[in-house]
Formats: structure tokens, sequence, C-alpha cells
């Protein structure tokens, strides 16, 4: 399935949005400024992997071979939607630390 380019630019935009609003609200919460660049590749084998969670467990070897093949597979456009979630979410935690910096205190 071809993706436009204007569908492209905003899914990039959202995942961007979506994840430096999260990440921005767990900082600000946990105090924790890097928990969303962490969580964010979990979040990614959830989106990307058809297979439990659980399983990795399991049956480590094959879960993590489908995983691999899934990653394989992933087209251009799913690569750039998920870098610019990462991205969003590294940006939360350079945007906390900067206001951290500045003197804003969150909660």
């Amino acid at each position: 399935m071809q993706m436009s380019l204007p569908e492209l630019m905003i899914s990039m935009l959202l995942f961007f949005v979506l994840f430096f609003g999260i990440g921005f609200l767990l900082n600000m919460l946990l105090r924790m400024t890097w928990i969303m660049a962490v969580v964010y590749p979990v979040i990614v084998l959830f989106i990307v992997d058809k297979v439990r969670f659980i399983e990795y467990f399991r049956e480590p070897g094959a879960s993590f071979s489908s995983l691999g093949k899934s990653i394989q597979s992933l087209a251009t456009a799913d690569i750039l939607i998920l870098s610019f979630g990462l991205f969003g979410a590294i940006v939360a935690g350079l945007v906390m630390k900067w206001l951290r910096a500045q003197g804003y205190r969150m909660f």
C-alpha cells in the first residue's frame, strides 16, 4: 500500500507531537528526563511485532526471529514515522532539561 506525501507528513507530525506530549508529561510527573526515550523502543516493539509480549520469555528464539523479520519488512514511510516518534521523545527530554535549567519547577 502506497502512502501519499501529505499522509506521510501528517503522520510524521502526529507521531512527533504524540510522543513529545507523552514524554513531556511523563518527565514532568516522574521527574525522569529521558523516560520516554528509554520506553519508546518497547512501544515500537508493540506496534511492529505481532507476537504477544509473554512469548519473548516463553519462546525467545522464535519471537526475536519474528521481530527481526517484521523490522526488515518495514516500508520507508513506516521507518520515517517511527523515527519522528523517537525524535519527539528525545526533544521532550531536551525541552524538559532546558526548562529545569531555566529555573522552572514542574510539580
